[in-house]
């Protein structure tokens, strides 16, 4: 099968991904990829070609981690094209190194505005970013909890990014954002949810609250705001790795720097020792 990439896009995507919104967008990165390498066929990739491809996307101002996801698609065809015995080797695919930017999180003022304006757009709207804030969950993960997800006190999120499921306890106020759900809908309490109206809504609540100039304040930010929140009041980051679901300890180590209180024992240490020592300030 001397296919191109959409060719293989249209073979395994089903297999490869399920139904979701993060499929859509790999489905324009296969069509985008292939509209660089043209007429090329994936018999004859190899490490130029993926050159070709990085330089491309790079002259198109694509950033490093925006690069590295389109040829994280790339990579997962080929391997699986691979493994079906239609092609012996694929180049090698190297990550591209990323440069950790400032993350963006709400202050309480901002929250309070932007829940207030998703209330007056939807009451559920706001209901479900209060419920974000608290259990630092990602949107797909809160639409699709089950009423019997939620159970003593803790929500169960199963559908992860990670593919691998977490119970958090749940805070006061997220508790009571279930209570109010409760009833309206009998899969769960978010599940009438769709995503585009809630993005949509979002969009003019974010306009309304005068935030509208800054274009890092999507959805996501929420989850931001709950990991932020935690390293800022001493929650140790191997903790918030577990409560936010990060495979990687890395992905964590970027809020880290808003705890600098954990720090201090460094500079007792020091006092300390220069006690000890009698050291003296030159």
């Amino acid at each position: 099968m001397n296919a191109n990439l959409v060719e293989l896009w249209d073979a395994y995507s089903d297999i490869l991904w399920e139904p979701s919104d993060h499929k859509n967008t790999c489905k324009g990165y296969a069509y985008e990829l292939q509209s660089i390498i043209e007429s090329h066929r994936i018999k004859k990739f190899d490490a130029k070609l993926i050159d070709k491809i990085t330089g491309s996307l790079r002259a198109k101002g694509n950033k490093n981690s925006t690069v590295n996801r389109k040829l994280a698609c790339l990579s997962k065809l080929l391997r699986k094209h691979q493994r079906n015995g239609e092609i012996d080797r694929i180049p090698e695919i190297r990550k591209l190194p990323e440069r950790n930017g400032r993350i963006r999180f709400l202050d309480p003022a901002e929250e309070a505005a932007l829940v207030a304006n998703l209330d007056a757009i939807n009451e559920c709207y706001g209901l479900l970013a209060e419920f974000l804030v608290d259990t630092g969950a990602r949107v797909g993960e809160a639409l699709q909890l089950r009423w019997c997800d939620v159970a003593e006190g803790h929500a169960t999120f199963w559908e992860t990014k990670s593919n691998t499921p977490r119970t958090v306890p749940l805070t006061e106020r997220a508790l009571s954002v279930i209570e109010q759900r409760r009833g309206e809908i009998p899969i769960g309490p978010f599940s009438d949810i769709r995503y585009a109206n809630f993005r949509n809504a979002w969009l003019k609540a974010r306009k309304r609250a005068g935030l509208g100039g800054d274009p890092q304040i999507v959805p996501h930010i929420l989850r931001h705001t709950c990991a932020s929140r935690l390293a800022q009041n001493g929650v140790d980051i191997k903790r918030i790795q577990e409560f936010l679901g990060h495979k990687s300890l890395t992905m964590t180590l970027r809020y880290a720097h808003l705890a600098p209180r954990h720090l201090e024992v460094c500079a007792e240490a020091l006092n300390k020792l220069a006690k000890t020592k009698d050291y003296r300030v030159q």
